[in-house]
């Protein structure tokens, strides 16, 4: 015995092609003309931006060059985000930012922050002025923690 499949529900050519001009025909009386956007192609593209400082780890054998002492002086209110080459833990709430390669500066953070949740390095969040500035940015740490920057004072070498 040979058996026929059958599709459940039955369909049948008698009410197949309405239903299709049904479902269909909104779209054919809403396309009177070709739109002039017609040909086009559009994307949006979201772009994400995070700056990110790592705060190299260094021995004591491996620095064998005298570590400068630092004299700081009065700092700026804000530093451009794209001159920071580095930055290495200042003292206990602070860490000291290298700019342009050769100069420093420290910002010093907020009293409760320790500059030790900072030494597997830290994000700045880019901002629309492309500065960090004292005051109003924050730094967010690997670890999760983030603390505020209560100022900037320049440092230039004692010797």
């Amino acid at each position: 015995m040979v058996t026929r499949a059958r599709s459940f529900p039955p369909f049948r050519s008698t009410w197949l092609a309405p239903a299709m001009l049904a479902i269909a025909a909104p779209m054919l009386v809403g396309a009177q003309g070709v739109p002039a956007w017609a040909g086009e192609q559009f994307a949006q593209l979201t772009i994400h931006e995070r700056l990110i400082i790592r705060i190299p780890r260094m021995s004591p054998a491996r620095s064998r060059v005298a570590v400068p002492v630092w004299r700081e002086k009065k700092g700026p209110r804000c530093i451009e985000m794209r001159s920071l080459t580095g930055a290495a833990i200042g003292g206990e709430n602070d860490v000291d930012l290298v700019v342009d390669g050769v100069k420093r500066v420290r910002a010093k953070l907020d009293d409760e922050c320790s500059a030790v949740n900072f030494a597997s390095g830290f994000y700045l969040r880019p901002t629309s002025d492309g500065k960090i500035c004292a005051g109003r940015d924050v730094i967010r740490a690997r670890t999760g923690a983030s603390c505020a920057i209560d100022r900037f004072r320049r440092l230039v070498a004692a010797n």
